[in-house]
């Protein structure tokens, strides 16, 4: 095998998907800890002199104690490259999220041992089901008390619709949580070390070792006994191919605040996930060890830097090697390009590199160039990988400078933000952009706008709210054609013909009764759910 089939190889991508507060962020810490990328793992939550979680680099997230952008990690682990997309769990920002799992062949999927499935989890769990790609599920937080196993395994069937297979079994909860049993090495693993910033000093034992019951005492032995006959007896077979198209999720339990069972999971997930996976370009499959380079725009992040007010692009890479410097043809700009000085991210911290493979996600300067989904490739190819969805907003407020002096502050940070796909941006057609109508999938995206224009660009703002819940695309069948006026559509007080800061046209809606009534009564006009691609 060539260097460069190798380097492909030993590639690994994956984003962490979880409800918020079920340990997903902790969960990533101790991940780098164990990669030596970080020297101590940091509390997501915590007093005001605990430092930061490394993938919390925003100062809204390290004042909350929660994630509102995905974060890229790469770390070395026993000769594997991972890529860790950390996403944020609350749902205010559940687009960021999707956006992600675009760009990875894996999820992990966490789950708080007391609390079980919840909302969240299902819609993040959806989008992975629709991507065909692998899940694997850590049950966290086995160091506080929590609700029992089987019952887990059985809601997790129930509500997600996969089957689950057991790969380790837990061996109490809270304080008596001892450690875990290995069903694939028919071995106990028990855990006498409860540092935070340290890995687990384990032991390994046999079931049926006389001394285990020393170690966890007989009444836990003769329960695990049981479960383990349970368990044997009652699970489905473990099937790799249904694991890598997402029919059978691998479950683990740990805690990864203790660092309980999180290497061993780990090493686990690295062994059963597989090389960087091919991607659809249209009716092309584009193989990830194709020679040519590839890669597509899965997230824009203005900002990073205070300093340098710069504009970061990230990017998946899909096949090929990517060298610094080289020319490269952007497909959506229909020129050649040189990507200069590409970053490798923790975070907030970079790293300049010269090179990176198929599966890598780099960064790179944005000077206002690109936008989501773009597609990057050799020079002499000409595909485009399938689109990433645009999800319609369902909040909408009308914003504008308090200031007007700050105008051209307040378009340049409403611009940048829109185009790194956390808000939409809407005007009334033929008119100025002096106010806009921002549209969000969830509320709290609208206190990180205030919060970001505030801090970023000096510019205080005026809201309104608007009554609008629904907005629809206005498909267009010949590109050519005039933009509409709200004259030549017959309307309800309660709808809004606008259009996106890309000239797109759209309409927003108070109630799905007015989406009906404008269709009923607009003949040949076709409304869309989604922009750019359906799933």
């Amino acid at each position: 095998m060539s260097k460069y089939e190798s380097e492909i190889n030993r590639r690994r991508t994956f984003a962490i998907i979880s409800h918020p507060d079920a340990g997903k962020t902790t969960l990533t810490e101790k991940f780098l800890l164990y990669g030596g990328a970080i020297a101590q793992a940091g509390q997501v939550k915590g007093k005001k002199n605990t430092r930061a979680a490394t993938s919390d680099w925003m100062e809204i997230e390290k004042q909350r104690g929660i994630s509102v952008t995905s974060s890229v990690m790469q770390f070395q682990y026993e000769g594997f490259c991972i890529n860790i997309l950390d996403t944020p769990g609350h749902q205010d920002f559940s687009e960021d999220t999707y956006r992600t799992l675009m760009a990875a062949d894996s999820a992990v999927m966490v789950i708080d041992a007391a609390k079980g499935v919840e909302a969240q989890t299902r819609k993040l769990f959806k989008v992975c089901a629709m991507r065909d790609i692998p899940i694997f599920t850590f049950i966290n937080k086995m160091d506080r008390e929590a609700r029992d196993p089987f019952e887990l395994c059985e809601e997790l069937e129930k509500e997600l619709g996969l089957d689950t297979y057991a790969m380790n079994w837990p061996i109490g909860c809270g304080k008596e949580f001892k450690g875990v049993y290995d069903r694939q090495n028919r071995k106990v693993i028990h855990f006498t070390s409860n540092t935070n910033a340290k890995a687990a000093t384990a032991t390994e034992i046999e079931p049926d070792d006389p001394a285990l019951a020393d170690l966890i005492g007989q009444a836990k032995r003769d329960q695990l006994v049981d479960e383990i006959e349970l368990l044997d007896g009652a699970s489905c077979d473990f099937d790799m191919d249904r694991v890598r198209h997402g029919k059978l999720s691998p479950v683990f339990f740990g805690s990864a605040l203790t660092n309980f069972g999180v290497e061993p999971f780990l090493e686990e997930f690295l062994r059963m996930t597989t090389a960087p996976l091919p991607r659809r370009a249209g009716d092309e499959v584009i193989d990830s060890f194709d020679d040519d380079f590839s890669a597509f725009v899965f997230k824009i992040q203005a900002n990073m830097n205070k300093a340098h007010r710069d504009r970061i692009a990230f990017m998946r890479v899909c096949s090929g090697k990517f060298e610094a410097d080289k020319e490269v043809y952007h497909i959506q700009g229909g020129k050649k390009i040189r990507l200069s000085r590409p970053q490798q991210l923790m975070a907030a911290e970079r790293e300049i590199i010269e090179e990176a493979y198929a599966g890598d996600i780099i960064g790179v300067f944005d000077p206002g160039i690109f936008s989501i989904g773009d597609t990057l490739c050799a020079p002499g190819k000409k595909f485009t990988f399938d689109p990433i969805p645009t999800f319609a907003p369902e909040h909408f407020q009308r914003i504008r400078s308090i200031d007007t002096m700050k105008r051209k502050q307040f378009l340049k940070g409403v611009e940048q933000i829109a185009q790194e796909g956390a808000i939409q941006i809407f005007k009334t057609p033929y008119t100025g952009m002096e106010e806009v109508i921002v549209g969000v999938v969830g509320t709290l995206q609208f206190d990180v706008l205030e919060y970001r224009l505030r801090s970023e660009y000096n510019v205080e703002l005026y809201k309104e709210g608007l009554p609008y819940e629904y907005l629809r695309w206005i498909v267009k069948e010949d590109e050519d054609a005039p933009a509409l006026k709200e004259e030549d559509l017959l309307l309800p007080n309660d709808a809004k013909l606008v259009e996106d800061y890309k000239g797109n046209q759209l309409l927003l809606f108070a109630s799905q009764w007015s989406i009906q009534w404008v269709q009923d009564r607009n003949k040949g006009l076709q409304l869309a759910e989604f922009g750019g691609a359906r799933f």
